[in-house]
């Protein structure tokens, strides 16, 4: 099995909508149902291929989830902020596991001045708190009604993890 991370292009779309379009995958997220193969077209043109870290998590070559560090800026420059989502056929197999440790891998080197990668997890999905934990990511706190996800404000967990975290 071989995971590897990289750009989206156009003629991901329609491996892009196989997961996006996952009714698990969107209970579990902040992703919103894509209704058209243009709808989705949009968003990769629009949204992930112009982001400067959007990458597909990708199994021999074919997208089956996302990962992505939105970059801080101004007085927010020293982090990041790691989000991911993987169709749920893959669920379970330590795909996404991989697809951060590869992030923590490169991210750091290509932003020097990034020094703290933050998560932000649903208190109810332990598997994703799994996910960050076993790659070294500690635990920092919950932070009550923090975000609306599909019209519900929910709780968070906020992780972290500092690139002095990383071992040689």
């Amino acid at each position: 099995m071989e995971i590897k991370l990289r750009p989206y292009q156009l003629s991901d779309v329609d491996d892009f909508m196989e997961w996006a379009c996952d009714d698990q995958v969107i209970r579990t997220s902040r992703l919103r149902y894509y209704t058209s193969r243009e709808d989705a077209l949009d968003y990769l043109k629009e949204v992930a291929i112009p982001h400067p870290w959007y990458r597909a998590i990708c199994l021999e070559d074919r997208p089956i989830g996302f990962i992505c560090v939105k970059l801080g800026s101004d007085y927010e420059i020293c982090r990041g902020q790691i989000s991911y989502a993987l169709g749920s056929k893959y669920w379970n197999k330590g795909i996404t596991t991989i697809a951060v440790k590869l992030v923590i891998s490169s991210v750091f080197e290509e932003f020097p001045h990034m020094e703290r990668l933050e998560g932000f997890v649903n208190v109810e999905i332990k598997a994703s708190q799994r996910v960050l934990e076993k790659v070294g990511f500690q635990k920092e706190g919950v932070l009550r009604k923090y975000v609306v996800v599909h019209g519900k404000t929910i709780d968070v967990i906020m992780y972290s993890f500092l690139k002095t975290d990383q071992t040689s």
